[in-house]
């Protein structure tokens, strides 16, 4: 009867890890459809910014809207990857020792789910896929993977 009750215990607790997880990667596969194409999101952006603040120059909004979808392949692919640390901490327990693995299992996720959204890129008309998106996505994975990697070394560590 004990046994039971402790697998109803962590079950429920490893689904409330991982969920963040699952949504955050569906969320990715739906911006990487044809709706979230370049040309999709400049286009509503310009109208958009060019009614709040009347007559953009094009060449300039087209630098802005280039940096902008690469911030949001850092703070997207960087969020997941924090997502993933969340999740497999969880799974594999909070033990000080495990924490460069469940690190390191996150940042294969994120290079994983990285190299799947450019290659499903690769085969829409309006979107491409390139290696250095994946690159981008890889890179900021690990960068937020150390500065959580730190902060949670530094909070765990014994006073």
């Amino acid at each position: 009867m004990r046994e039971e009750t402790d697998l109803s215990v962590s079950r429920p607790n490893l689904v409330r890890a991982w969920w963040p997880a699952v949504v955050w990667t569906v969320l990715i596969t739906f911006e990487s459809t044809d709706f979230f194409s370049s040309r999709n999101t400049s286009g509503m952006l310009y109208t958009i910014l060019t009614r709040l603040f009347g007559e953009i120059n094009l060449h300039d909004f087209l630098v802005f809207h280039h940096y902008l979808r690469k911030t949001g392949h850092v703070v997207g692919y960087g969020m997941l990857s924090l997502l993933l640390l969340r999740g497999w901490r969880a799974t594999l327990g909070r033990v000080h020792t495990l924490l460069l693995r469940a690190a390191l299992l996150s940042w294969l996720g994120t290079a994983f789910i990285a190299g799947m959204d450019e290659w499903h890129q690769s085969y829409i008309p309006s979107r491409t896929g390139t290696i250095w998106d994946v690159a981008l996505d890889t890179v900021a994975g690990v960068a937020f993977l150390v500065v959580a990697y730190l902060w949670l070394r530094r909070s765990e560590s014994p006073a």
